[in-house]
């Protein structure tokens, strides 16, 4: 399991800083150079700004399109619905080097609508859609408009984009799959919503960065989940609204975005385009052109946004309504695959996972229900890294989309998909069946795993109860006493005034070529880059400088922390059980009402999967075999899957030398709901579905075959299939020969691909049937 994130720390930073090396006095020579270079870079850092402030304004004109790299058609509007929203359907034209593959399932990515525009999936090379083209994908974009639709809520949007999937569906009839859908942030519970009122649409649906479960998180890692019990709860977003006359300006979600982490966003962004200006400028300006685009929301939309979600926390508990039905998120049926991160303060580790827990209670009944649930943890990337990130592109998406064929073929339960690179390590034994830089294998996962990764637990999150009564309390009386006057004053235009004066809009408008000094940075700029003399890199004046960027970055966060520590005491003191918390005691947990749910399905399950525990024959036993095997490993090997659809087509692999036509993915997930409930009983009937020696042995020689454990001289016996060849009688060696015999008509030399020049090195995957 990947390590907790450590906390920040002030004193560590201070230590570091103390143990700096002391700058020398640098020489007449070396102070003129560093004064000529950054002036010289100054030049060109406000010469960047003034672009970004061009390009902010460019998109403005041009009606703030979705920022894809690659080019896109429309192929259906929103607006245009019975139910009109601002959302659009978009097709990804592949580039010429980029062919896709009609027999591939499409892939659909939903971008975020946190206050930010479309894009951020695609709008570079090595993106969530470059790594989906590259596989040979054909791939849609659902993107979205500026402002929404007069009336328009969030049913409204949900009843698009269930269009959208319609019309993918339609559009690639001739594909037996489904589409897989990529929700990225706030698309994330979009989709999880989806799904669960409309899972006939859906392959399998990744999650990236996406919050689930609202309340979960650590008061010194991820502070944010305090931030709206200071001003009452969610009161603050509808008087928003209100004042823009029914209009929520993004810009304000940026900014809480923004005020996270004051060191980067007052210093180190800027820092690091002065200092490294000559070779960071596009990079600064590719990222500001997505981030300067704020959209709005409609009052319905935030506030069942903030209301239900944020601040009430209703989806994991089924609480959260689509048109009066509630959303169950266990009615999903295909596989969920969710990627969050420990470096992540905006979508903290628990608040991606921890619905698992408040949804199904117990891993069994995960399992026992037919579902399969996979999360990827990264180590230490931040919440934009996850979706604009290049090596995680190439890394964690590439690995998601090049096993789509593997998460669909796991049996169900919970896993953790775990990626190793290849590099440094001996070639494997069928390493021709994964090929690209990782090896993947999934980690059978329990409840227990998924509460270890919160180092301060859950006890805190009975506080964040009493605080979603209190808000709704501030709620109702904001509606009924305040809204009014709100209403009867504001106006769409005057609305529209304020928000062209947000500052963070404001300063690119100012810092642009409508400002009158914008010709003269221009002309010093120009002459700047015609004059370039960077100063040695040993001079001491750079060295200087670096440590007074860390003395300035260490500044700020100690002010963050201390606002954090702050905010958290705070809303201890106001909402725990001294204060408020007296008047507004929180709910019993969701995980104690999940659990009690997750026994009574157990219990029924169990007695279900008794009445066919004997059911069944040679296949059955196969699959019950390779299960209990996987289980005493702990984990599936991508290579073990893939080699069992290769076996799976050979003749004759039944009892006897008789074909089997089986579907063995069905079948290995049925028999996975039985032994999930009853391990010791499903390995007990073995002997009766496997009546004779031959069949025992030739079942335990494929189940070895598949699990790549068949005996060699570097690779002893299973336990479990030394266990069972001794309970089911069988002799070792003939197991032993026939697993060799079967591996051997498919055995390739074991080699290791060549690799591909870094720009080359997303390969595709062999198709899943």
């Amino acid at each position: 399991m990947a390590s907790r994130r450590k906390p920040p720390s002030s004193t560590a930073a201070a230590s570091a800083r103390g143990a700096a090396p002391a700058v020398r006095a640098p020489l007449p020579g070396e102070l003129r150079d560093y004064v000529v270079d950054a002036g010289q870079r100054t030049a060109l850092f406000l010469d960047a700004l003034l672009d970004r402030g061009n390009a902010y304004r460019e998109h403005l004109q041009r009606g703030t399109p979705a920022l894809l790299k690659f080019k896109h058609e429309l192929v259906l509007d929103g607006a245009s619905f019975e139910r009109p929203c601002n959302y659009a359907l978009l097709r990804v034209v592949p580039p010429k080097d980029l062919p896709v593959r009609d027999d591939l399932r499409p892939l659909v990515v939903v971008d975020p609508r946190a206050g930010h525009g479309p894009g951020i999936g695609g709008f570079k090379n090595d993106s969530e859609v470059g790594v989906a083209m590259r596989a040979g994908h054909p791939v849609y974009f659902v993107s979205f408009r500026p402002q929404p639709e007069e009336g328009q809520t969030l049913q409204d949007v949900m009843h698009a984009q269930a269009r959208f999937l319609e019309a993918v569906i339609e559009r690639h009839a001739h594909c037996p799959d489904k589409p897989v859908v990529v929700g990225n942030c706030q698309a994330g519970w979009a989709m999880m919503a989806l799904n669960a009122t409309r899972p006939e649409l859906f392959g399998p649906l990744m999650v990236v960065g996406a919050p689930l479960s609202y309340w979960a998180g650590a008061s010194t890692l991820n502070p944010m989940r305090y931030a709206g019990a200071t001003l009452g709860g969610s009161w603050l977003a509808s008087l928003a609204a209100d004042l823009g006359a029914g209009r929520f300006d993004g810009a304000h979600l940026v900014d809480n975005f923004e005020k996270l982490n004051p060191a980067n966003t007052l210093w180190s962004r800027y820092y690091k385009l002065w200092s490294e200006v000559d070779g960071e400028a596009s990079r600064f300006l590719d990222f500001e052109r997505w981030w300067g685009g704020y959209f709005r929301m409609s009052t319905a939309e935030i506030e069942t946004i903030v209301e239900d979600l944020f601040v009430g926390n209703k989806l994991a508990r089924g609480e959260f309504l689509d048109g009066g039905r509630p959303v169950d998120l266990r009615a999903i049926r295909a596989p969920v695959v969710v990627f969050a991160s420990h470096g992540d303060n905006i979508t903290p580790v628990p608040q991606a996972l921890n619905w698992i827990i408040d949804t199904w209670g117990d891993e069994r009944a995960i399992a026992a229900s037919g579902r399969t649930i996979v999360y990827v943890l990264h180590e230490s990337v931040g919440h934009l890294g996850i979706f604009v990130g290049g090596e995680i592109a190439r890394k964690e998406h590439d690995q998601l989309v090049g096993s789509l064929d593997v998460i669909e073929s796991l049996p169900p339960g919970l896993y953790e998909m775990r990626l190793q690179a290849k590099d440094g390590i001996d070639v494997q034994r069928w390493d021709c069946l994964e090929p690209g830089d990782y090896s993947v294998h999934y980690e059978h996962r329990t409840m227990q795993d998924i509460l270890d990764l919160n180092p301060e637990g859950r006890d805190e999150e009975a506080l964040f109860s009493t605080i979603a009564k209190v808000s709704a309390f501030n709620a109702r009386w904001y509606k009924a006493c305040v809204r009014p006057w709100v209403g009867a004053l504001a106006n769409r235009a005057t609305g529209d005034a304020v928000g062209r004066l947000h500052p963070l809009r404001l300063q690119r408008e100012l810092l642009s070529d409508a400002s009158p000094a914008a010709p003269a940075l221009r002309r010093l700029a120009r002459q700047a880059r015609e004059r370039r003399a960077p100063a040695a890199p040993g001079n001491p004046l750079l060295a200087l400088q670096q440590q007074l960027d860390a003395g300035m970055r260490a500044s700020l966060d100690r002010l963050r922390e201390q606002r954090d520590a702050f905010t958290v005491a705070w809303a201890r003191q106001c909402f725990g059980a001294a204060g408020l918390g007296r008047w507004f005691p929180p709910d019993p947990p969701d995980s104690a009402r999940a659990q009690a749910w997750a026994l009574r399905q157990l219990e029924q399950a169990r007695a279900r999967a008794l009445e066919k525990v004997e059911q069944g024959g040679f296949a059955e036993a196969v699959c019950r075999i390779v299960l209990a095997g996987m289980a005493s490993i702990g984990a599936f090997e991508r290579r073990s899957l893939r080699l069992a659809r290769l076996l799976a087509r050979m003749p004759a692999q039944g009892a006897g030398g008789k074909p089997v036509d089986v579907d063995w993915t069905r079948l290995l997930k049925d028999q996975a709901r039985i032994t999930a409930v009853v391990p010791v009983e499903a390995l007990n009937a073995l002997e009766r579905m496997l009546p004779d020696r031959a069949a025992r042995e030739r079942a335990l020689a494929l189940a070895a075959a598949v699990m790549m454990i068949e005996p060699t001289l570097h690779n002893p016996r299973s336990e479990i299939i030394e266990f069972l060849m001794g309970t089911l009688g069988a002799d070792p060696q003939r197991v032993i020969g026939l697993a060799r015999r079967l591996t051997g008509a498919l055995e390739a030399p074991p080699r290791r691909p060549a690799r591909a020049p870094a720009a080359r090195r997303g390969r595709r995957v062999p198709a899943a049937d």
